[in-house]
């Protein structure tokens, strides 16, 4: 028996949900996904995710939202996350914050635990050791079944390391953050899959998902500005596409997604 797993980068702002709203549902027929996971923590206006962004990636038919630095920039989610049960947040942050860092699902009757981590390699904040903490998730829940993990982070190196201190535990490895996919897609030696960064759903012609001149300006002056996401020009919908054999608890077939698309001025409204 297989499994298909369709995991999207993540989603900058409106447009990016837009361009999520209007190419899942062709990506769900050739795909056919039994599970679709996406990185949301700029889906709101670029920083961050609020329970209306939520609950629109949720009607469009993603199953879990997985997150990273960016989740707490909407400060309204502390008191709605609670409200968001298919939302998580880094495992890996203090355990006194509100949320969840994993979720256990079972598909086709098989266990699907999702975990969320980050990293701390030029991340900043308090964020406990990634590495112990998959120690601790994969004591809590076990071998048996099949793991996926957002690992959120700057660095290729800790990513990489991270991946193949995990290699053989977990089903993949799916590093976030950078928003540019990376060409490192790959079974590592004791099976696991493995990508550096997924890549992300939003404009291509810009920096990031966000408006070049803006982040041209900060670069020249060393002078703060607020970025702002990019909601004109060419699109960019990326992501992988994971077939599991159940039975081997292992990748046996994998796609990356890297869609590009026309001037996409209507997702500003």
């Amino acid at each position: 028996m297989y499994i298909n797993i369709l995991f999207l980068g993540d989603i900058i702002g409106r447009y990016g949900r837009h361009l999520l709203r209007d190419n899942l549902g062709r990506l769900r027929s050739e795909y056919l996904p039994d599970l679709i996971i996406a990185n949301g923590e700029n889906a709101s206006s670029g920083f961050g995710i609020t329970k209306k962004s939520y609950d629109e990636l949720i009607s469009f038919g993603i199953d879990v939202i997985t997150t990273g630095n960016h989740i707490w920039d909407r400060r309204e989610l502390e008191k709605d996350i609670d409200k968001c049960p298919n939302l998580l947040r880094p495992y890996n942050f203090p355990k006194n914050q509100p949320g969840i860092g994993y979720l256990t699902l079972y598909v086709k009757g098989v266990k699907i635990s999702i975990l969320n981590l980050i990293g701390r390699v030029f991340m900043g904040g308090s964020i406990d050791c990634p590495f112990n903490a998959f120690d601790d998730f994969i004591s809590t829940i076990g071998m048996d079944g099949i793991s996926i993990i957002d690992f959120h982070g700057e660095a290729t190196s800790e990513k990489a390391a991270f991946g193949m201190y995990v290699d053989g535990y977990v089903g993949a490895v799916l590093g976030t953050h950078t928003h540019v996919q990376t060409n490192d897609d790959r079974i590592l030696p004791k099976g696991s899959f493995y990508i550096t960064d997924v890549g992300m759903c939003g404009a291509l012609d810009s920096v990031i998902g966000m408006k070049s001149e803006k982040a041209i300006r900060k670069f020249i002056t060393g002078m703060p500005e607020k970025h702002e996401v990019e909601m004109k020009g060419r699109g960019v919908f990326s992501g992988v596409f994971l077939q599991f054999d159940v039975e081997k608890r292992k990748v046996a077939y994998f796609n990356k997604i890297y869609n590009l698309f026309g001037d996409c001025d209507g997702y500003k409204g």
